[in-house]
């Protein structure tokens, strides 16, 4: 009898047994599989499925590793326009541009004709200790010819970059001289700079211009506050036209000097991350000085942190254009083979509540990259009043209106001028040969031009040199037709973006932002609000009881600051 019980349930234990076991199989599969996201649902099943068919029964080999890498952009794109994937060769590169330091051998350079120029030396860096020297032209690494179509930024970038206390043998061709002259580099740390610009405008208004928000901008920030402490300023001018962002860390640490205390800087929040505010802990030693801060249309993410909690706390000036409008927070996630991605989590807001990401449609990336241009057609560069705000209005500490939906709008508005413009201007800074032009002028002429160690000096030089006419006669021999009206009308900003360029090749950074300043109307705009002492914000019309005239504040404003060139580093 009992045996026959025992063998009539023996099936129904058997199949608990392996239900069980099937379970247990699961969950120890998807605890060690590496997904971490623990996507269990049919959808992300189906598409592990697909690659097993397509792996099992496709007509051709197909390599499944360069499918998914090509499938996992595409993916995140679907989300919105800043989640991304980074392959694992990338992720270097990508992470080397926050860094405080990388380590190379501590050259900038460009590739013409197939061919790497230096362009410029770290100062005291492994290659200028070697005795290389700007105007070199690498033609070979390792004892192995590197010239030709093998030449690319990121092959040279993974032939010059090591790790440190390695060593790479160099071989140049030196301006004026056949034989090739061979150098042996130690690599070594090679600082990343954020703030490329510390210098006093006039007498009492220190300048600050900030690329980017890296690891060590805050504390770069302090060495050239202190640097301007020296000269006695008074006054203080941020620049963040063209920052397209970086840690928010540090955009934090910095607008921390400028606040009182307790007053929010930033808040971030999302569906899976909980509302998490920072505030300014009062121990900032700028909290009262006259402060501007410059913003443009490139001026992106911790840039927009930076100057909307200045523009929200009424701490300061905000001069420019609208910004780009970039809100959302990336958190970065690592795979194991080295690659990552980086997905939004949250979104910013600002201390009145207004979130800056401008609007978008998932999946929809050609119209969200176009989002500049269309700004331009409709005129929003040239009129404060072809302004379209998307977003809610919003208000600051003592009442003046914000915007949200899309940038900051800055307080005074300074437009991109038309006059000196024109299609010829257009296409010689555009296809790059302005630049071109300026090294290939500078390589040749290096010897008379280090005569000159400053930039008034240099510029002074230049002036009488009519580089604009010998840039048409370069641009004709290289496919640009000379139109002589349109030169003649574009004749100032052809001058100032080549001299720019020259003295950017002669000096340094610093020599260049400093020379592409002295006509400009931001700047320009600048020292008035500083002397007419209206750098503290107004409460608002409404607030004040009166009615106030809309201020608008145009000046001609020639873009040279925003033109950029494939300039690498290594």
């Amino acid at each position: 009898m009992n045996q026959n019980k025992s063998n009539r349930f023996m099936p129904l234990i058997m199949a608990a047994c392996v239900v069980v076991g099937i379970l247990i199989g699961t969950f120890y599969a998807n605890l060690f599989s590496g997904n971490r996201l623990s996507i269990i649902n049919s959808s992300s099943n189906k598409l592990n499925n697909l690659l097993h068919i397509i792996d099992d029964q496709y007509v051709d080999t197909v390599n499944i590793n360069g499918l998914v890498e090509k499938a996992m952009p595409q993916i995140l794109a679907e989300l919105d326009p800043h989640s991304v994937y980074i392959s694992a060769k990338d992720v270097q590169a990508a992470n080397d541009e926050l860094k405080g330091s990388f380590s190379g051998v501590g050259i900038e350079f460009t590739i013409r004709k197939d061919t790497i120029h230096v362009q410029n030396v770290v100062k005291n860096g492994p290659a200028e200790r070697a005795g290389i020297v700007a105007g070199d032209k690498i033609v070979s690494v390792d004892g192995k010819p590197f010239v030709g179509k093998v030449v690319t930024n990121d092959e040279a970038m993974r032939r010059l970059k090591g790790p440190k206390d390695t060593k790479v043998k160099i071989g140049v061709v030196r301006y004026g001289e056949k034989s090739v002259k061979y150098f042996t580099v130690t690599r070594g740390d090679i600082p990343q700079k954020s703030i490329s610009a510390t210098y006093m405008l006039d007498e009492n208004t220190g300048y600050i211009k900030v690329k980017n928000f890296g690891e060590n901008t805050y504390p770069e920030l302090l060495i050239a506050l202190a640097r301007l402490s020296q000269e006695r300023f008074s006054n203080l001018v941020i620049d963040l036209r063209g920052n397209t962002g970086g840690y928010l860390a540090s955009a934090v640490q910095m607008i921390n000097e400028f606040l009182p205390k307790d007053r929010l800087i930033v808040y971030t929040q999302g569906r899976k991350s909980p509302r998490q505010e920072y505030r300014s802990d009062g121990r900032g030693s700028y909290q009262h000085i006259p402060l501007v801060v410059l913003i443009d249309e490139g001026s992106a993410s911790a840039s927009e942190i930076f100057a909307g909690a200045i523009q929200d706390n009424d701490r300061g000036t905000i001069i420019g254009r609208r910004s780009f409008g970039k809100g959302l927070v990336q958190q970065p996630i690592a795979f194991n083979d080295g690659s990552m991605i980086r997905l939004t989590v949250a979104r910013y807001y600002t201390p009145s509540g207004r979130c800056i990401q401008k609007p978008y449609t998932a999946g929809d990336e050609q119209s969200y990259e176009a989002d500049l241009l269309s700004r331009y057609k409709h005129g929003e560069f040239f009129s404060q009043d072809s302004i379209k705000h998307s977003g809610p209005a919003y208000h600051t500490s003592i009442g003046r209106t914000v915007y949200g939906g899309g940038g900051i709008t800055p307080d005074l508005f300074v437009p991109e001028d038309t006059t000196g413009m024109t299609s010829y201007y257009k296409e010689a800074s555009m296809n790059g040969l302005i630049i071109q032009f300026a090294y290939n002028y500078t390589d040749d002429n290096r010897p008379k031009l280090s005569e000159y160690k400053d930039i008034d000096e240099l510029s002074a030089y230049l002036n009488k040199q009519n580089t604009v006419e010998k840039f048409v006669r370069f641009a004709a021999d290289n496919g640009l037709r000379r139109r002589n009206l349109m030169i003649r009308k574009s004749h100032k900003l052809l001058e100032r973006f080549i001299n720019s360029r020259i003295i950017y090749n002669m000096l340094d950074e610093e020599d260049w932002i400093e020379y592409l300043n002295q006509d400009d109307p931001s700047i320009d705009a600048t020292l008035k609000v500083f002397s007419e002492g209206k750098a503290f914000p107004e409460p608002s019309a409404d607030k004040k009881g009166k009615q106030t005239a809309k201020a608008d504040i145009a000046y001609s404003y020639g873009d040279t600051h925003k033109t950029y060139t494939q300039v690498a580093y290594a």
